[in-house]
């Protein structure tokens, strides 16, 4: 895939990548979401993300988050409260786009989910962050199998 570089594609990775990073910031220390989007405008990759896209991501995730934790609760072998904070992030912000953003193929939600829980998480957390979301994707996504 190396000769189809897209550029919206990678301002949407990169926009990921940093709601990830903004949900793990605000469960170890819960702030406004307003609060926590002005933090991020100053992070240096924010230029090469899609903003619009982050500020989506990271409002839906903090305003549904019980909703987005109960939606994963059946893919769960523990509360989510449980869950390694990286992890966490991740799975939100992957719910989010499994329930809400269904013009993205579930395949795309989950390989950029098990990306940045390979980068950012503990040694088998991408194991499990892709075993949550496959059983996740079967059971919200049904018409895209």
């Amino acid at each position: 895939m190396a000769g189809n570089f897209n550029p919206q594609t990678a301002a949407r990775a990169l926009a990921r990548r940093l709601a990830v990073q903004a949900m793990y910031r605000w469960q170890l220390n819960a702030a406004p979401c307003e609060e926590l989007l002005l933090e991020f405008a100053a992070d240096a990759d924010m230029p090469r993300a899609d903003g619009t896209y982050f500020r989506a991501l990271v409002q839906q995730a903090i305003d549904e988050h019980a909703a987005l934790d109960a939606a994963l609760a059946p893919f769960l072998a523990r509360a989510a409260a449980e869950l390694d904070p990286v992890e966490h992030a991740v799975l939100l912000i992957a719910a989010v786009e499994l329930l809400h953003r269904p013009q993205i193929p579930f395949r795309v939600v989950i390989d950029e989910a098990v990306g940045l829980a390979r980068r950012f998480g503990a040694t088998d957390g991408h194991k499990f962050v892709n075993g949550v979301l496959d059983r996740a994707a079967r059971a919200w996504r049904t018409n895209e199998r």
